[in-house]
């Protein structure tokens, strides 16, 4: 919504709220096409002489963030996890600025009921709050209290570009410099709420064709006045954009089992743009998807403790393209994935017919690298590879799994640093062909863990008979680079060797499914060159530790 309509809805606004947003509900049009550019909006009676520092107008006043010189200031009456923003907002670029945030930044109102959904025009995907940040901008948050909610019928459209990513952090980090390499927590982290399929709702029918009624899933994060919901049947809803986007140094354990991740991914729908996302040093999950289908092409992962994809509650989305390097002395695995939420409590029937009516997670993950660290007391477990479980049937190509770097000292207990685990109903769609996993390279000082398939294959069998191929590392160590063991060439770095030049023992090297490369990046298409954090000299605290 522009500036000018604003004012228009002012007298509205001013019949049921006062300044800063509030519980009003205006539903605007959303104008700005994605991808549009933000610039500066014009001060319109600020007493802030600065016009680069984000505002709105309701009724008739302005609120605009207070410009000290360098950053932008945004109050706890401007924006907060009890005061969403209602309309659209714009942050701009403002060089070398940072807009800091002394509250959460919570775009769009929180609605529990499909009435109150109604009345807001907001069932399926509807007409909320658009807040939109342009290309080079960084917002920063205080601490491990403050997040960003996108809520439902809202959107983000956060659109960089190689040259200017948008960076969401800590005030810690972009202001005071203080964070180190691998800090976490220092701001809570972002989370997106979607209309999308959740099988922790009730649904009548088989996907797609499935409806539901009062499916409002609370989100990990706060409760009571910070308490939001997601859900509904509505696969398609657009929550905006993410691209070129980083979020460093996030996550918190609000509660037991109610964990902030980086990203968390609520049923938010496929009609969502997401290309070219990084997290870095974050405590909990990387991405987390419970639900929805939104894809996400290009994405990088450094320093999750967590896992760094995890997905639950039927995804049923497609990751291309996902870089995953564990810290040297932290992370637990790369991928970690249920099927139905809330598997444990469920009776046998239950999860029977939700796997008929294709309300399990069936998610696809194309051209995977997954450099695991062998540690063996990390926040949450020891670095392990792909885990599958609880009636997830995903489809995984072109992968590369390893924990073969690293020095001696970094070797754990090979019952633990595992490339691949299968377990639960997984096993027997595997064995049907409802599971696959292909073109893929595994190389770990244990390659599998689990049990058997109901025909009594081991899970190593069937990944081989499956066209994949597996490499037992030695219990000191192997480094997969043409420097390392000459029988193990994988990879140079993080990029994969082209397919020519691979040496996985005696086997055959296999062939990709739609690409050319196995593994995520290679050198000679290195889509992670110039925008993102801590891979390359000159962007990052620290080497990495395989280096």
């Amino acid at each position: 919504m522009s500036i000018n309509k604003l004012l228009a809805t002012s007298a509205i606004a001013l019949a049921m709220t006062g300044c800063g947003g509030g519980d009003i509900n205006i539903a605007p049009s959303n104008e700005t096409a994605i991808g549009d550019t933000v610039t500066n909006i014009t001060n319109q009676g600020s007493t802030n002489t600065d016009v680069s520092c984000a505002s709105y107008t309701l009724a008739g006043t302005v609120s605009q963030g207070s410009f000290d010189g360098t950053n932008c200031i945004y109050s706890k009456g401007f924006v907060d996890i009890d005061n969403p923003l209602t309309f659209d907002l714009a942050v701009p670029n403002i060089g070398t600025g940072v807009h800091v945030f002394e509250g959460s930044l919570v775009v769009g109102e929180n609605y529990s009921t499909d009435t109150d959904l109604a009345v807001a025009g907001l069932s399926e995907g509807g007409d909320g709050a658009v807040l939109t940040i342009a290309a080079g901008a960084t917002l920063a948050f205080r601490s491990a209290d403050d997040f960003m909610v996108v809520n439902r019928g809202s959107q983000v459209r956060a659109n960089g570009t190689a040259d200017a990513p948008i960076i969401l952090t800590s005030q810690t980090d972009a202001i005071f410099g203080t964070v180190g390499a691998e800090d976490v927590g220092e701001w809570g982290g972002l989370v997106i709420n979607g209309f999308g399929v959740t099988n922790k709702c009730a649904y009548i029918g088989t996907y797609p064709s499935v409806t539901t009624t009062d499916c409002h899933v609370a989100s990990e994060g706060k409760a009571d006045v910070g308490e939001s919901h997601y859900g509904g049947d509505n696969n398609a809803d657009n929550s905006g954009v993410l691209k070129y986007l980083i979020v460093k140094h996030t996550g918190a354990e609000v509660a037991p089992g109610n964990e902030l991740n980086g990203i968390a991914f609520n049923a938010v729908g496929n009609g969502t743009l997401i290309e070219n996302l990084q997290v870095y040093s974050v405590y909990d999950d990387g991405i987390e998807f419970f639900g929805g289908a939104v894809d996400i092409k290009n994405y990088v992962a450094v320093y999750v403790r967590d896992d760094a994809i995890d997905i639950d509650e039927g995804y049923r989305g497609t990751i291309t393209n996902a870089l995953v390097i564990q810290s040297a002395t932290d992370g637990n695995r790369c991928v970690e994935s249920d099927g139905i939420g809330s598997y444990s409590s469920k009776e046998q029937a239950t999860i029977d017919d939700f796997i008929a009516r294709g309300l399990n997670s069936q998610a696809t993950i194309k051209n995977l690298t997954c450099i695991i660290s062998a540690n063996q007391a990390g926040t949450h477990e020891e670095g392990q590879g792909l885990r599958i479980r609880e009636a997830h049937f995903p489809t995984i190509q072109n992968a590369i799994v390893t924990s073969s770097y690293g020095a001696d000292e970094l070797i754990g207990d090979a019952d633990h640093n595992w490339c691949f685990r299968l377990d639960n109903e997984g096993l027997q769609a595997a064995q049907d062909g409802n599971l696959v996993v292909a073109s893929s390279v595994f190389a770990c000082q244990d390659l599998t863990k689990g049990n058997s398939l109901p025909n009594g294959t081991t899970t190593a069998d069937w990944l081989t008979t499956n066209g994949n191929l597996l490499y037992q590392t030695a219990e000191v160590g192997d480094d997969p680079t043409v420097k390392g063991n000459t029988n193990l060439i994988i990879l140079d770095g993080f990029y994969s060797v082209p397919l020519a030049d691979m040496v996985v023992g005696t086997g055959v090297i296999p062939t990709p499914v739609e690409s050319t490369i196995i593994g995520a990046v290679s050198a000679d298409n290195d889509w992670t060159a110039g925008w993102t954090y801590g891979l390359h000299e000159g962007n990052r605290a620290q080497p990495l530790w395989f280096e």
